[in-house]
């Protein structure tokens, strides 16, 4: 494993989590929860929440598709790093984790700011940043999910996933924090859209 931008990501994130696992006190320090933000001006927690982990699960799951859609983004063939250069390319790979994660909070923090009893936890938000900018930089690419091991076209899966999101989210009640993963991806797209504008037009293009 290459140690860059991404390689650090996931490291720091491992570490924490495992770290947090074995510490309820550190875990509940760095969790999101938005009244505590909002009436305690405690926004720490809009960042620390994205290192932290529910269990070994959820870790897994994040960091697995955090690695193969950062890596396809960033290094692969015409990728961030063959866009910008190594040193521009990892720049706006971090930026777009660290603000996807950030972006990722504005609507639970709409909806949850006077209510105590809401937490959250977890780089879902940040990782569905990564996983929409890598959708938009190449349609062309297949996905799948481990648990249903059929590659699909990124831009088939793109808005499949988001629809599938959308109406989990509105179901409500399930554990998930659905509105998270929506906003994440959403700034994906818009960070792609404002650093190259032609990914844009290339992904209407090819869908057309």
């Amino acid at each position: 494993m290459t140690l860059n931008i991404l390689t650090i990501i996931l490291l720091v994130t491992v570490v924490i989590s495992m770290m947090a696992f074995n510490n309820k006190s550190m875990m509940d320090k760095m969790m999101f929860i938005p009244y505590d933000c909002k009436h305690n001006s405690n926004y720490i927690r809009v960042f620390s929440h994205v290192l932290i982990h529910g269990d070994y699960g959820h870790l897994l799951f994040n960091m697995i598709s955090l690695y193969y859609l950062g890596n396809s983004l960033l290094n692969f063939p015409g990728g961030l790093v063959w866009e910008f250069g190594p040193l521009g390319g990892q720049l706006h790979f971090l930026i777009l984790y660290v603000l996807g994660g950030l972006f990722a909070t504005l609507i639970p923090f709409g909806r949850n700011q006077d209510n105590p009893n809401y937490r959250s936890l977890g780089a879902s938000g940040a990782v569905s940043a990564v996983i929409f900018a890598a959708i938009i930089w190449e349609p062309s690419m297949k996905l799948n999910l481990m648990f249903i091991p059929i590659d699909i076209p990124a831009y088939i899966f793109g808005p499949l996933y988001l629809l599938y999101e959308f109406y989990q989210d509105k179901r409500g009640n399930t554990g998930i924090a659905h509105d998270a993963h929506i906003g994440g991806a959403i700034f994906g797209v818009i960070y792609v859209l404002i650093i190259n504008i032609d990914k844009g037009t290339q992904f209407i293009n090819y869908i057309f």
